[in-house]
């Protein structure tokens, strides 16, 4: 296979608008929910979403940063603040940071294409060190040498994984474990609703593995596929994968299957359920709880919604029922809830979580949720958070609730979706604890910040309180003097 070539610093194959926001606290509707920052004099931005925008949560405020992409998926920090973004059939773009007056208020620079590839189409991960750069295709993980400082890769890269096969999920999801630096995980899913390969454990389909990519030497052969430690199997299509850096847990949201029945009744619109799974940690492999194990797919899949579910007995969001494979071999309920590994929590079925991230201390996950596409009424098309209990490293939601996952950043006209609305995939910590996030089906790229938080995401987390509470003093005490001169 041919190299793929880097291109100079300085070429660029797409025109990009950048963006700036204000620094003054978001605005809120009569809601109280943060809406998109306006332009000021003090922040020039004059980007404006082409379509009914988004709408934050309260405390939380966003801006649309950068515009122009074709279809933006993975998306990463690297250690000089560059944002680099996987253009889907385009390549890998660096976004640089020119200017940065806190909160939303950030300039960005026009962005660079640094890695020419129609091949590269969703995965994206930087080495703890940054020094390694790793992107997918369907088939293969390629690596580059990295330099934050030039924002430059080297001039050719290496195949450090391969032999997946391009027939079934294109997307191959990569994360560069902290815990464990060298080791990439890789995820690869499946399309077929019912593929039969996906119960065949050496099949590699359906699966999430592990590879200590870091001591391959320069002359080494790529693993293959098959070569990875299982982190889990019988995963229909695990799109996000993220590693806890409280615990060092790792877990993966799962988009489940389109179509489903129960003995003979179609209950696709609510079920089955996404799920979010979780696959114990990288050095303890040998105790890991559910490690390794087979997550049910293509036999046993979550339930949802229970309203009208055929036969229901006992069983409550997040059990595992048998689909139509199971049914034919024979499968129960309870052998689905016993004999494979359940998922932590559910979620609203056809929602399409395709990306998870934690925050700085573990205490929440954000999820991004791509939306529905064969759902009469679409759902999704937002980003939400998680809560975790720090010292166990488990959602603090029972695994059967249905409000686990909290909006940060909605949709609240769904009726032009999929094609006419935010639609997020992937999302990136800076050091400033801001989330960033793409947006695939409009080609853009979002910040947002949470007013007053202290458990951001980025490698320096959010500013603290004690800060804005010392300037807040400052000014109380200035206050104070001023109205004693004055009387």
């Amino acid at each position: 296979m041919a190299l793929l070539r880097a291109l100079p610093a300085a070429a660029s194959a797409v025109v990009f608008t950048a963006a700036a926001s204000a620094s003054a606290p978001a605005p809120m509707d009569h809601h109280g929910r943060g809406v998109a920052a306006r332009a000021d004099a003090s922040c020039p931005n004059t980007l404006q979403v082409a379509y009914g925008p988004p709408v934050a949560a309260k405390g939380w405020q966003y801006r649309l940063a950068a515009t122009g992409f074709r279809k933006p998926r993975g998306i990463a920090f690297d250690s000089a603040g560059g944002l680099l973004v996987v253009d889907s059939g385009v390549g890998v773009f660096r976004v640089a940071l020119e200017q940065d007056k806190g909160q939303t208020c950030v300039v960005t620079g026009a962005p660079r294409k640094i890695i020419n590839s129609t091949e590269l189409n969703h995965g994206l991960a930087l080495s703890a060190d940054g020094s390694t750069l790793y992107a997918s295709s369907s088939s293969r993980v390629f690596a580059w040498a990295y330099d934050a400082k030039a924002g430059a890769v080297g001039d050719a890269n290496r195949t450090v994984v391969a032999n997946m096969s391009s027939t079934d999920k294109t997307t191959r999801t990569l994360l560069a474990s902290r815990r464990q630096p060298g080791v990439l995980v890789v995820s690869r899913g499946t399309v077929d609703d019912g593929d039969a390969a996906a119960g065949n454990k050496a099949s590699g389909h359906a699966q999430i593995r592990a590879f200590d990519v870091g001591r391959l030497g320069a002359r080494d052969a790529a693993y293959d596929f098959g070569d990875g430690a299982v982190l889990g199997w019988g995963l229909r299509n695990s799109v996000g994968v993220a590693e806890d850096p409280a615990t060092g847990g790792i877990w993966s949201v799962e988009n489940s299957v389109d179509v489903l029945t129960r003995a003979g009744v179609d209950i696709h619109s609510d079920n089955p359920a996404e799920e979010l799974n979780y696959h114990g940690r990288l050095n303890d492999s040998a105790t890991a709880k559910d490690q390794g194990g087979n997550y049910g797919f293509p036999l046993c899949y979550a339930l949802w919604n229970t309203t009208g579910f055929p036969d229901l007995g006992a069983l409550k969001t997040g059990d595992q029922v048998p689909g139509p494979a199971g049914e034919v071999k024979k499968l129960s309920d309870a052998s689905c809830n016993t004999d494979y590994v359940p998922p932590r929590l559910a979620f609203q079925a056809h929602t399409a979580p395709l990306d998870i991230k934690f925050n700085a201390d573990g205490s929440k996950a954000f999820i991004t949720f791509h939306g529905s596409w064969d759902r009469k009424v679409p759902i999704g098309y937002r980003i939400a958070s998680v809560d975790f209990n720090k010292d166990t490293g488990e959602p603090s939601a029972a695994h059967d609730s249905t409000t686990a996952a909290v909006d940060v950043l909605s949709t609240p006209d769904l009726t032009k979706c999929p094609d006419g609305c935010f639609r997020p995939v992937g999302l990136a910590w800076d050091s400033q604890g801001r989330l960033w996030a793409s947006s695939d089906s409009t080609g853009e790229i979002f910040v947002l910040y949470q007013n007053g938080t202290t458990d951001g995401g980025g490698s320096g987390g959010a500013r603290p309180l004690v800060a804005d509470r010392a300037a807040t003093w400052a000014v109380l005490l200035a206050a104070v003097a001023a109205g004693l001169l004055l009387a």
